[in-house]
């Protein structure tokens, strides 16, 4: 497997499990943490959380001994450089369709010689300049998670040559958006077959293949049987809503 670890995300006996953070409030992250999930993924491609807000989350799923993840909004080094600075531990980088897209972004995450990740010692990253320098740099070249995501029919023929590169250490791929491009839904069977494709190349590279599945952990279970490695359940948001959808059709359906 990817000797990287994501602060030790990827070293725990059991499969991680994870959820999306689209709220700009810390309160989310704390009850994530109490539910007990392994990680969160701040999510800046599809919620309207700006760099700011990430950053505390970012600390404030640390704190509470969680793994912090960020999908990051676009491909660009300066904003993964951003990112990882403010301490996230890995990010997911959306619709990464080539190798090439691929290895520009895994050489964002990696510093020189593996990259071109500028030196911010100085940031969270680097506790503010008291970390020594040569622990700064080994965590990110030896430890921070690059994680394409795979969007398209392109990018899942893409991904062997993508896994190969020492820079990226995952892939996750996007079942909705992946689905879309191919003008089905995300239980076509010919959708099962590309996700199945993934996960061999995934493993045949020693590395790990993540998917999402909503608020549905019966399916998420099934595909860690069929060699899922890391999954994430549900949001922030959608579970607020499905509770407080739940609460007030019990109460209409016990006054009919």
């Amino acid at each position: 497997m990817s000797a990287r670890t994501g602060g030790g995300l990827f070293t725990r006996e059991r499969t991680p499990v994870g959820t999306w953070l689209k709220i700009a409030s810390g309160e989310p992250a704390e009850i994530m943490a109490y539910a007990g999930f392994d990680f969160v993924v701040i999510d800046l491609e599809h919620a309207p959380l700006d760099l700011q807000t990430a950053y505390r989350l970012i600390n404030s799923a640390a704190a509470l001994g969680m793994t912090p993840l960020v999908r990051v909004p676009d491909k660009t080094p300066s904003t993964i450089q951003k990112i990882l600075d403010a301490g996230a531990m890995g990010i997911l980088v959306p619709h990464v369709d080539t190798v090439e897209q691929a290895e520009a972004v895994g050489r964002a995450c990696r510093f020189p010689p593996h990259g071109v990740r500028g030196a911010g010692g100085t940031s969270r990253a680097g506790a503010w300049g008291l970390r020594p320098n040569a622990e700064y740099i080994a965590t990110g070249n030896d430890d921070v998670l690059c994680i394409p995501q795979l969007e398209s029919v392109e990018a899942i023929k893409a991904a062997p040559e993508m896994l190969a590169l020492d820079t990226v250490d995952a892939v996750f791929v996007g079942a909705a958006d992946l689905s879309m491009s191919m003008g089905t839904t995300p239980a076509a069977p010919e959708v099962a077959e590309l996700i199945g494709s993934a996960t061999e190349a995934a493993h045949a590279a020693g590395k790990r293949l993540g998917l999402a599945f909503g608020g549905v952990p019966e399916r998420a279970a099934r595909a860690v049987r069929d060699g899922c490695d890391f999954v994430l359940l549900s949001n922030d948001t959608s579970m607020l809503a499905d509770a407080a959808r739940g609460l007030v059709t019990a109460f209409r359906d016990a006054t009919a």
